[in-house]
């Protein structure tokens, strides 16, 4: 498994959605009031977090990356899996929460709605259907087990 294979795919996709499409809307806008900024960097770094965590489980248990282009080869259940199934949109859209609290912008908070609605539809559209194409049965027992964005304490 090749690291850049999975810089390219963070780059490309998280990178550009919570770093580059949020400096466009903010366009040299500087941080809210403290506390605001203390609170959406705090954001900022728990759902860097977790969505560094997923790309690792990503890369060694799934053996591949977060892009469509280069899916994992075995189903990721473990970490954060264990208790939401998409643990990295809930990562990428705190990110955004997060900046948007930081910077007290209404811009960065309408494009976490956004990439959120966007992937939901992605996710119940697209990507469960292929999963469960993949994966099978190993998917759907998965499915019927752990929810969708609101984590479980399973």
């Amino acid at each position: 498994m090749s690291v850049w294979r999975q810089v390219l795919a963070a780059i490309v996709l998280p990178g550009t959605v919570t770093i580059a499409v949020p400096a466009l809307i903010l366009d040299g806008d500087g941080l809210g009031p403290w506390t605001f900024a203390v609170t959406g960097l705090l954001l900022v770094a728990a759902g860097a977090a977790i969505l560094a965590w997923t790309v690792v489980l990503f890369a060694r248990i799934g053996r591949g990356t977060l892009a469509p282009w280069d899916p994992t080869r075995r189903l990721v259940v473990a970490g954060p899996y264990r208790h939401v199934r998409n643990p990295m949109i809930s990562g990428v859209v705190t990110v955004l929460v997060g900046e948007a609290v930081a910077f007290a912008s209404v811009g960065v908070a309408a494009w976490a709605a956004t990439v959120f609605v966007v992937n939901w539809a992605w996710f119940v559209h697209v990507e469960e259907p292929g999963l469960m194409r993949r994966f099978g049965e190993e998917y759907r027992e998965y499915r019927r087990a752990v929810p969708r964005w609101i984590p479980s304490r399973r």
